[in-house]
C-alpha cells in the first residue's frame, strides 16, 4: 500500500494570496518543493509539515491528512 499524504497547501496559499515562491522563501526550501508537495509527488518531513502549519497558523491536521479531504462546495 502506497503511503500518500494529502494536503491543503494550495488552498491555504490561495486563500491568503501567497505564491509558491513566497511560501518557499519563508520556509527555507526551493519553490519547486512546494509544487511537489501540492501535487502529492513528495511527502514532507514531520519538521517541514509542522513549519508549514505554523506558517499558516493552523494545526498540522488542517494542512495534512492520510485520508482525502472532503471537497468544498
Amino acid at each position: 500500500m502506497a503511503e500518500i499524504v494529502h494536503n491543503r497547501i494550495a488552498m491555504l496559499r490561495s486563500e491568503r494570496k501567497v505564491s509558491r515562491r513566497e511560501l518557499a522563501e519563508a520556509l527555507g526550501v526551493h519553490y519547486q518543493t512546494i509544487g511537489y508537495l501540492e501535487r502529492g509527488e513528495y511527502s514532507p518531513s514531520l519538521y517541514l509539515a509542522l513549519r508549514i502549519a505554523e506558517y499558516f497558523e493552523v494545526h498540522v491536521e488542517v494542512v495534512f491528512s492520510t485520508r482525502e479531504f472532503p471537497r468544498i462546495g
